[in-house]
């Protein structure tokens, strides 16, 4: 768990000895000049024949992939391994960029359509094999598709300041998540503001100090939001004292020193004594920013921040804990909220909340509303008072008493009379108390196992416990007894962790073995090794144990339900007795947790997989294992099996046939060529997965699975669909992204359930779809982007289900036949705008997308058809995007629901008026001065984007500032011609960016702009100074 890499921003990948000495060098120094933290691949980190260590680390970490394709980028298997990763992570993770560069090459060449990188792929096929060869070359086409940036014949300076652009404005949005919630919390932010005296040159250190659950880590955040960008460099640690006790105050050091410097880190050598001299030269002459949460030791304090002249003048170091017993207190005012510790200590005390902001963040979350209903009044006051003012228990029994009826109420207030008034836990475990049996396994997993794990990870094993996770869990979240993150990860207050495992501990406290769980490594280890194993022993997880090459005899754990190893990276061989586990239901050998498949493990497993006759979810992965013993169809009661990257595993057993329970199969990134014809017999099978597979062919069997719901072939060879695909008449998805299918076969019409038909991605996929098509009467979704499609039949009109429908990027695409009504979203590429019929008829379209052609217009054509637009009533959002193309006059007022508009155009004159409801408006690439009157009417305008607009002045210090009082958000970039910018009368901007605007002399207003807190001026060279800002109390950027 090395956080060695754990906060690189961009992630260079380029072949060293194309431009590691001239551009590459520019383009890192300069992205480290402006303050962002760069990784630049190095040789000598590169081992084997695999991605790993510091390497996978920097690109998982990365928020940003900038690959720099030279004419022998190709040449290096490294390179396309490093590309192959950075398109598998920007694809999992949302936030995740890439931003491609071509240096000597034309896009093209990296979509393989020139023999450049062919050749050099043609090359590794006899070294690496098919699989990679087909792999990489998904991942060139993929990113080749990405808008970047070309070098021929144009400066490297100019380049490298655009990118420079792009990835700060990127990069800008990152900070501290804070609660949704926010009640209270504006007099503790402006109290820390006070005694961290941000005027002063002295080296500060405040430490907030309160019980658990009473908001210091919220407090910090807020603050940390708000100062952050007035130091050199910032760092937020989180739990410091969980890190501590699992001896990783070294990796803290790591990250805390990547945070500060921007750059890679200096070596520690796993000395935290080396850390601490290397903090001290390091930091001594910068002003930093430091956060240490949850500290409850001198000691931890004196390794990452333990003296003052470590920091330079103007530091300031905020420290979150709940005991300051550790620090020596000098003096002491029981009065007040403040302690005096030295000159350069100050101690403030969150209190709990006062009985009207209590009141509040109760009823916010108990009724979802600021304050009670009268018939409510008396008894929301009554449970607030007996809460204590706590803001965690102010939140999680508000929550569980959401939709509650008024009895229910009553009863928590008797259950709260009970529990004395410090006692934090108790106060909490009366909404466990409230759950059913099952949610509070599901509670008790998550607090033991799963904090920080996408949800998805856990949900077999409770629904192989027989429980109902996708209801239980969203039970939980409502009760605030857990909170699902924005990228689906499970989340827990440590207050509530920590009343988790103390319920498990309470099972037994002399004896692990006698507990239902055990969640710590070297625990779980002992107590089977040493046999003092009970039957309530239940669950078992063993993870990251460096040293364990061989399981453990689990001969004694004969009631164990549930058993997970994983990331013990150097386990070679499963014991014999983990076959015997009679009562098994769950079994997970994951050695990597991010199992690839060109870097297994080598395994020995006993033959015996029959023994395991109660296991409903076997999860086995990165094994070299060539084959499947035939007992696996002994394990009838198997509902999900998983054997992801079995590096050599070809074919698999007839004997699969037998498992009759089985629901899910996948067999992503093995090596297996076919399927055998006993597949045809999982009348069960609900989901199918085969993707990054080498088939070439399904069998006809498959028509056999009559429960089959969802096929996956992403990535597949599979060039040809059997007919007997007819059969599956309960098929809802069928996904073929970049597979190499040539045609849809006719029988896709007699998949009379389907409901998404993906195709993206596909360069093999020609001509016309067949004429069935338009049987599919339940298709929702039809996606052919990036294909070579012609033409969809006529009998499209037919679908009266289909929703959305992509053929962007599909260049050989001729002309629109008639859609059905039913569409509501619609995108296609430029060029067919010229040939579309009249698509007014298309009344329930919500969003239309002409954009993503690369095919050249014929502009003797004359004007595109475009009038049909304004026929379109429900329309909310939609993208124009083609440059050097004049518009006729499209009248959009009528648009009444439109929100959001992107148009790259060269005249935006033909925009007669635009519809009061608007909410964002993006004008890119304008020719023609902007009539500042287009937004006069734009009242319910949030976001305004303007980019290389011919203006030369930008003026809202008029009427029409004051019209856009719902102006949040404003974006100015590349416009060469602007000299002025007038913002004084937009009250409600937030957020103002301007960006290479070279002849810009100066920005009015923004003094007077109370509410702005992110405010980003970059190239431009013209603008000498700004106002005083000071009196701006939101900026915080």
């Amino acid at each position: 768990d090395s956080l060695l890499g754990a906060e690189f921003e961009v992630f260079l990948s380029f072949r060293g000895p194309d431009t590691r000495l001239n551009f590459t060098d520019c383009l890192y120094h300069s992205l480290v000049g402006a303050g962002i933290r760069v990784f630049r691949d190095n040789e000598k980190i590169r081992k084997g024949e695999q991605i790993g260590g510091e390497l996978l680390n920097a690109i998982k970490s990365s928020k940003i992939y900038v690959p720099i394709f030279s004419r022998n980028y190709a040449s290096s298997a490294w390179c396309l391994r490093e590309l192959t990763q950075m398109v598998e992570c920007s694809s999992k993770v949302n936030d995740k960029v890439i931003l491609p560069i071509f240096y000597d090459v034309n896009p093209d060449d990296v979509k393989l359509k020139t023999q450049l990188y062919l050749d050099a792929l043609e090359k590794h096929k006899e070294k690496f094999g098919i699989y990679d060869v087909q792999q990489w070359k998904e991942a060139l086409t993929e990113v080749a598709r990405i808008k970047g940036w070309g070098l021929k014949d144009k400066g490297h300076g100019e380049i490298i300041n655009t990118i420079i652009d792009e990835v700060l404005t990127k990069l800008m949005k990152r900070r501290r998540n804070l609660p949704d919630y926010l009640v209270g919390i504006h007099d503790h932010v402006e109290a820390i503001m006070d005694l961290l005296n941000e005027g002063t040159s002295d080296v500060r250190y405040l430490v907030i100090h309160g019980m658990g659950g009473i908001g210091k880590t919220t407090l910090a955040s807020a603050v940390f939001n708000r100062i952050s960008n007035q130091f050199q460099g910032c760092s937020f640690l989180l739990d410091i004292r969980k890190s501590a006790q699992h001896g990783r105050i070294i990796d803290l050091q790591k990250q805390l020193l990547l945070e500060i410097l921007q750059v890679d880190s200096p070596k520690i050598h796993d000395s935290v004594d080396m850390g601490i001299n290397i903090i001290g030269e390091r930091f001594r002459d910068k002003k930093v920013l430091l956060v240490l949460d949850d500290v409850d030791k001198w000691d931890q304090l004196s390794k990452l921040a333990g003296k003052s002249n470590w920091f330079g003048l103007g530091s300031r170091i905020i420290i979150t804990t709940r005991d300051i017993n550790f620090l020596p207190i000098k003096e002491e005012d029981e009065e007040s909220n403040f302690q005096a510790h030295s000159e350069e200590f100050k101690i403030y005390k969150m209190t709990e909340m006062n009985s009207f902001h209590a009141l509040q963040l109760f009823c916010k979350h108990a009724l979802r509303m600021d304050f009670p209903l009268n018939d409510y009044d008396d008894i929301s006051c009554k449970i607030t008072n007996k809460t204590g003012g706590l803001p965690l228990a102010l939140e999680v029994i508000g929550s569980s008493l959401y939709c509650k009826s008024k009895k229910f109420w009553k009863d928590t207030l008797k259950k709260l009379d009970l529990v004395p008034r410090q006692e934090v836990f108790n106060k909490l475990k009366i909404s466990y108390d409230m759950l059913e049996h099952c949610q509070r396994e599901i509670f008790l997993d998550i607090a033991c196992y799963f904090i920080g794990r996408e949800r998805l990870y856990p949900y077999y094993m409770w629904k192989a416990s027989n429980y109902f996770p996708k209801s239980e869990v969203l039970v939980l979240a409502r009760m605030s007894l857990i909170k699902i993150e924005k990228n689906d990860t499970l989340w827990m207050h440590d207050q509530l962790r920590d009343l988790g495992r103390e319920i498990v501990q309470c099972e037994d406290v002399n004896f692990p073995g006698k507990r239902s769980r055990l969640w710590l490594p070297k625990i779980a280890l002992d107590v089977v090794q040493m046999k003092e194993v009970s039957e309530n022993l239940k669950v078992i997880r063993i993870t990251h144990c460096p040293s364990l090459r061989r399981t453990p005899d689990f001969s004694k754990c004969s009631n164990l339900k549930r058993l997970i190893l994983q990331g013990c990276t150097t386990l070679l061989v499963v014991d014999g007795s983990f076959f015997k586990l009679e009562h098994l239901k769950h079994l997970q050998i994951s050695p990597m947790e991010f199992p690839k498949r060109d870097n297994c493990n080598l395994f020995a497993v006993p033959y015996v997989l029959g023994g395991l006759k109660s296991l409903s979810t076997l999860k086995m992965e990165r094994m070299q294992i060539q084959e499947l013993h035939h007992s696996i169809g002994e394990m009838t009661r198997l509902e999900y099996l998983s054997l992801a990257s079995f590096c050599f595993l070809e074919t698999l057993p007839d004997s699969i046939g037998q498992l009759k329970s089985l629901l899910e199969l996948e067999l992503n990134n093995t090596r297996i060529t076919s399927l055998p014809h006993s597949i045809g017999d999982l009348k069960m099978l609900r989901k199918m997965s085969l993707l990054g597979t080498q088939i070439k062919q399904l069998p006809n069997a498959i028509g056999g699975l009559q429960s089959l719901l969802n096929l996956d072939l992403r990535g597949t060879c599979i060039s040809e669909l059997p007919s007997s695909i007819g059969n599956l008449k309960r098929l809802e998805i069928l996904c073929l992204d970049g597979s190499a299918i040539r045609e849809l076969p006719k029988a896709i019409g007699m998949l009379e359930s389907l409901k998404d038909l993906e195709a993206r991605f596909c360069e093999n996929l020609e001509g016309e779809i067949p004429i069935e098509i338009g049987d599919l009467s339940f298709l929702r979704m039809l996606d052919l982007r990036s294909s070579k499609i012609r033409r969809l039949p006529t009998t499209m009109n037919q679908l009266s289900h289909l929703q959305q429908l992509c053929l962007c990027q599909c260049d050989q695409f001729e002309q629109l036949p008639e859609l059905p009504m039913s569409l509501k979203e619609l995108e296609f590429p430029p060029h067919l705008l010229w040939t579309a019929p009249n698509l007014s008829y298309l009344t329930n379209v919500v969003d239309l997308h002409v954009w993503g052609g690369t095919q050249l217009v014929d502009f003797t054509q004359g004007a595109p058809n475009i009038k049909w637009i304004e026929g379109l009533s429900k329309l909310e959002r939609m993208t124009l995007c083609m440059r050097d193309v004049i518009f006729p006059p499209i009248n959009l007022v009528t648009l009444s629901r439109l929100q959001s508009l992107e148009m790259t155009c060269v005249d935006p004159h033909f925009l007669m008026e635009l519809p009061s409801n608007l909410e964002r408006l993006s004008l890119i690439n304008v020719k023609s001065p902007i009539g500042m009157s287009l937004f006069s009417y734009l009242t319910n305008l949030s976001t305004l984007n303007l980019g290389k607009c011919w203006l030369r002045e930008v003026d809202f210090d008029n009427a029409l500032g004051q019209q856009l009082e719902k102006l949040h958000s404003l974006d100015v970039r590349e416009s060469k011609l602007l000299e002025r910018l007038s913002v004084s009368r937009l009250k409600g901007l937030q957020d103002l960016t301007v960006l290479a605007c070279p002849g810009l002399t100066e920005i009015q207003g923004t003094e007077k702009l109370e509410l702005l807190e992110a405010l980003f001026i970059h190239r431009c060279s013209s603008l000498e100074r700004l106002p005083d800002l000071s009196e701006l109390k939101k900026l915080r950027r």
